[in-house]
């Protein structure tokens, strides 16, 4: 049996046990507080400089945002100042090169060429030969005098090889009256002859008037053998007169295969 020292020993320690325990947790309780408010307060701090730095980083970003708006309205604008300027130059550019072009076919309106002339056939003064030639090819009913010829000399290009094209003979004359007249009696010729060679004498146009009216070639071609009178105007303008002697003038290759697909009695031969 414990004895009464025992006893008093053991009432002592029950009643001071709940008081350490309590005492215990609150000061576990107070310890972690203070490190979960340690480390809250150190987590909070982080934030605040994160968030910091994004509103540094947000209003860098803006400030860029807003300088590449304004630099992109500049932009759009000189552009559309530079396509109206390009626009405005084009415009400029077809202009002039049609007067370029009119300018360098009016320069070209009293020029002859020749055809089909052997190399070399001219010798000494090159415009007393030819002044002589045209008389004899086309006799003094045409050309009562000898015609007045400015220059007279080759196309500009390299002397052709044996069986290789030969280069044109290009005539200046003096009086475009005489010509229009070449001009007229070669077409109604067709062709002459010079010592066994056949011979034609044309107009002289640029490089791109030419190109324009060898488009028309085939369709010409087939009209000539159906009979009709096709005519080329100048710059490249069809003119086609029907049996009935109807005209009609066309101003493209396209609009005049489209006429004789048309018309299938003109399209036999085409």
């Amino acid at each position: 049996m414990p004895t009464k020292g025992q006893k008093a020993i053991d009432k002592e320690y029950a009643s001071a046990s709940p008081s350490l325990t309590l005492h215990a947790i609150k000061a576990l309780l107070d310890e972690h507080c203070e490190k979960l408010s340690a480390e809250l307060k150190s987590s909070f701090e982080a934030i605040d400089s994160k968030l910091d730095q994004n509103k540094l980083l947000l209003d860098d970003h803006d400030q860029r945002i807003s300088s590449l708006e304004l630099a992109t309205d500049d932009l759009s604008q000189r552009v559309m100042d530079l396509e109206n300027t390009c626009s405005s130059l084009r415009e400029e550019n077809a202009k002039l090169k049609a007067k370029a072009a009119d300018l360098e076919n009016r320069s070209r309106r009293q020029n002859v060429r020749i055809l089909g002339l052997s190399e070399a056939t001219e010798s000494g003064n090159p415009t007393a030969f030819f002044s002589q030639l045209l008389q004899d090819l086309y006799r003094k009913e045409i050309l009562p005098s000898f015609p007045e010829i400015v220059r007279a000399h080759r196309t500009l290009a390299p002397k052709p090889t044996t069986g290789k094209p030969l280069r044109p003979v290009i005539l200046r004359l003096h009086r475009f009256q005489t010509k229009e007249l070449l001009i007229r009696e070669a077409r109604r010729r067709g062709r002459f002859f010079y010592k066994g060679q056949h011979v034609r004498i044309v107009e002289d146009y640029s490089a791109e008037v030419a190109s324009q009216r060898a488009r028309y070639r085939d369709v010409m071609a087939g009209l000539y053998k159906q009979g009709l009178k096709p005519a080329l105007l100048y710059p490249a303008r069809l003119r086609i007169t029907t049996p009935n002697g109807v005209r009609k003038w066309i101003n493209t290759v396209e609009e005049a295969q489209k006429y004789i697909d048309e018309h299938p009695e003109l399209s036999d031969h085409v």
